[in-house]
């Protein structure tokens, strides 16, 4: 069976992707998917920058601003969301394009998903107990004796990730790189093609700080108002957005305009570098573009 085409367009913010992806829907058709987390949510029109009006009007966008920041969506979730919209999509015998910088995303669809069993609230609790009783180092070398493998992949300081593994085996008696092992493509490698967006890294730094400022003129200051007037869990995904935290900062009377502007541009410059290494290291096989990034 032919299937229509599923492009994956990845890479670092203000690279230029969803506008290669939108110069591609225009000509071919395709509706453009969201592949992005912080422009799942609606309260982050601006800090995400979502597309615009005029991009809307041009090709269809499905996913974006489809969540309350109230709401955490899960790579699980977005993961189901994401496959209804391809297979309704395919039904049409439309092509589709997907477009975003969360790499887990795209990983969830081209490796797949660990079917991993939701730990039980006081299996987790009893795990962050130990960890905060023994301390960090002790607690390792316990997770290191029954998933050595975990253990290695997880960053110094990482309670949470530490907690979560030890808990799943605590629970399962099974460890957490044995779950990892079992998943399957959530799509089929042949029914897809990847292209990450790689600009050169100075290049991208003067993009990214230029989008600050234009997020800034946009009234980026007046959406982070309204989210801070929600009260919201800071631990909700859409709380920690890149200038979330730098812009109700400011707000707060704690920062200058002018030095709350400068951290949320090095926060941005960093979140780029951090998804330009992600891509190089989890898709080192997929080819390369150099961008369109926006002129400083």
């Amino acid at each position: 069976m032919t299937h229509p085409p599923l492009t994956l367009i990845a890479g670092p913010t203000a690279s230029g992707k969803s506008r290669l992806a939108l110069e591609t829907a225009r000509t071919t058709g395709a509706a453009i998917l969201n592949a992005d987390s912080q422009q799942l949510y609606a309260d982050l029109s601006i800090l995400s920058a979502r597309p615009s009006a005029e991009d809307v009007a041009a090709a269809e966008h499905r996913l974006y601003g489809v969540a309350d920041a109230a709401d955490a969506w899960s790579v699980g979730r977005w993961a189901r969301a994401v496959l209804n919209e391809i297979g309704a999509l395919e039904a049409e015998g439309r092509p589709a394009i997907l477009v975003g910088g969360t790499g887990l995303y795209f990983l969830s669809l081209t490796r797949g998903l660990a079917d991993i069993p939701e730990v039980r609230v006081e299996v987790r609790d009893q795990s962050q107990a130990a960890f905060d009783n023994e301390g960090e180092a002790v607690f390792r070398r316990r997770l290191g004796a029954v998933d050595p493998q975990t253990e290695a992949a997880i960053a110094p300081g990482d309670r949470q990730r530490l907690v979560r593994a030890f808990s799943v085996h605590a629970q399962t008696g099974r460890p957490l790189s044995a779950f990892k092992a079992d998943t399957r493509p959530l799509i089929a490698p042949d029914r897809w093609t990847g292209l990450v967006i790689e600009p050169e890294r100075e290049r991208l730094y003067a993009a990214c700080d230029a989008r600050v400022d234009l997020m800034i003129e946009g009234g980026a200051l007046d959406e982070v108002r309204a989210l801070m007037a929600r009260r919201l869990d800071p631990g909700l995904p859409a709380m920690k957005a890149v200038g979330v935290r730098e812009l109700a900062a400011h707000l707060a009377g704690e920062m200058m305009r002018d030095d709350a502007v400068a951290a949320m541009k090095q926060a941005t410059r960093n979140y780029a570098k951090r998804q330009l290494t992600w891509f190089r290291n989890q898709t080192p096989d997929w080819p390369r573009h150099p961008g369109q990034v926006m002129s400083p």
